[in-house]
């Protein structure tokens, strides 16, 4: 399998390298050139990590098989708990994928778990003995994950920056605690559109690249614009998929929708991957906060970035450029002309517009709609009042959203980080008194409802705070070349 630059289709390169260098050149997105059709009978029994090494060995064909098993057999153990895809009824034709049973309580583990053990085999396969320097933009659980994943590897250093104020205090420990010689973070003065273009803007800085190459250091990226990021979420659709129909709930080769809380466009573009491998996914319904750019460009093909950026109770979604969107836009126009030309169009004025055809062809497998703050405190109360189902703020939008988008197929919303992770904006929705303290809060949460915060959230307050820099984002630049 190769993989090819969504703004030069002409480039190809292997797995390994897509892995290695994150980003393509002049700041395009690795895609692959294929997509390889999955066996759905013959992997419908199969364990979570049993499906993950078959999905994964359609798209890294230059990976071993040997090593492929060893990975995703190490990766989706015990770090999750024997909960890997977990699928739950929430009410006849509603379920929830509850992606947020692994070590840091959000969906970004399933990526953030397997892909360094990608990237230290693909430096290994070609012979590359410098120093991966990772740069990560994170609007809250990326970055931990990341940094879970990553620290004290060899040949490893990583840098991950996220916005300051822009997320919650749980969010903001789970970093900045974050233990580790090899790792370093940093909050960003600004939103998290601030911080993503600040790191973009590095990769894209040829004497960033000259200046590392001479200390032995290349940049790489744990953001969704990796595709080693993007390749282990495609897996949890499948894993839910066989659930259903082992359960009932779907009939064999009939679609099932899902829903999907969104700001970079990763983890619903893999449900499409998924959908190109023959899953018989109906509607992929994309679910936005208040900052819904991508809901208004799913209706109406213009790509409009020139707005107010709202901070929400859903922070993980709080962004207006949305990054894999691009890849999305390559796969069905079929030209990597048309897709340099739009983000040209959008770095320089803010916007873009695509063309009829390939609207279409996006809206015959996307739906969209958003839910505000208040939406999402309600679908919280209505949920657990009425299915006595716990869900966060981010999964509550999904919740929200799905209700408007519902058809005769079941609805699977994937849900993506623990309501632990944002305790006082669960526990207001629920019409308690939030503390002011994410930590008593939490407390008050499991009083409140019977459920269990996981011990990493609750421990988070009696580890030392490793990182207090605070940076302008014309910095990001100097941090990467510290």
């Amino acid at each position: 399998m190769q993989y090819l630059s969504t703004r030069d289709s002409a480039l190809r390169v292997s797995a390994q390298e897509a892995i290695v260098r994150g980003l393509a050149p002049q700041s395009g997105l690795f895609v692959p050139e294929t997509f390889p059709r999955a066996d759905l009978d013959a992997w419908k029994n199969l364990s979570y990590s049993e499906l993950a090494e078959k999905v994964l060995a359609g798209f890294l064909t230059d990976y071993s098989a040997d090593f492929l098993h060893t990975a995703t057999a190490s990766t989706y153990g015990a770090a999750f708990g024997g909960k890997a895809g977990e699928t739950v009824k929430v009410r006849d034709g509603l379920y929830s994928l509850e992606l947020w049973h692994g070590p840091t309580c959000a969906f970004k583990d399933y990526a953030l778990q397997l892909m360094p053990k990608l990237l230290v085999e693909a430096k290994k396969m070609l012979g590359r003995t410098e120093t991966t320097r990772i740069l990560v933009a994170t609007s809250g659980d990326t970055g931990k994950a990341a940094l879970a994943g990553y620290a004290d590897l060899d040949g490893i250093e990583i840098e991950v920056f996220y916005p300051n104020d822009g997320t919650s205090e749980i969010q903001h420990l789970q970093m900045a605690t974050q233990k580790g010689e090899n790792v370093q973070v940093y909050a960003v003065q600004g939103n998290f559109d601030d911080a993503q273009t600040g790191v973009k803007k590095v990769f894209a800085d040829a004497d960033v690249a000259a200046e590392l190459e001479k200390r032995g250091i290349r940049l790489s990226s744990a953001n969704s614009i990796n595709w080693g990021r993007l390749v282990p979420q495609i897996v949890y659709y499948f894993y839910a998929y066989f659930r259903l129909a082992e359960q009932g709930a779907v009939e064999w080769g009939k679609p099932v929708d899902f829903c999907v809380p969104t700001g970079n466009f990763g983890d619903i573009l893999a449900g499409y991957y998924a959908k190109q491998m023959g899953l018989p996914v109906g509607r992929l319904v994309c679910a936005s906060n208040k900052n819904n750019v991508l809901t208004d460009f799913l209706r109406t093909g213009t790509y409009d970035a020139r707005r107010t950026f709202y901070k929400t109770t859903s922070p993980s979604m709080d962004i207006l450029i949305s990054s894999n969107l691009e890849r999305l836009l390559y796969h069905v126009s079929g030209s990597s002309e048309k897709v340099a030309g739009w983000m040209q169009e959008l770095s320089a004025t803010g916007k873009y517009t695509v063309d009829a055809e390939t609207l279409a062809k996006i809206q015959q497998s996307f739906a969209a709609g958003y839910a505000d703050d208040a939406d999402g405190a309600a679908e919280i109360k209505a949920r657990f009042d009425g299915d006595h189902y716990l869900c966060d703020t981010h999964t509550a939008v999904a919740f929200r959203v799905a209700e408007t988008r519902r058809t005769d197929a079941p609805m699977v919303v994937l849900s993506t980080a623990s309501p632990f992770k944002f305790p006082r904006d669960v526990l207001t929705a629920l019409g308690g008194e939030a503390p002011a303290s994410d930590f008593a809060a939490m407390a008050a949460l499991t009083a409140e409802t019977g459920a269990e915060a996981p011990a990493s959230l609750r421990e988070l307050d009696k580890l030392e705070v490793r990182f207090k820099t605070v940076l302008q984002p014309a910095d990001i630049r100097t941090a990467a070349l510290r």
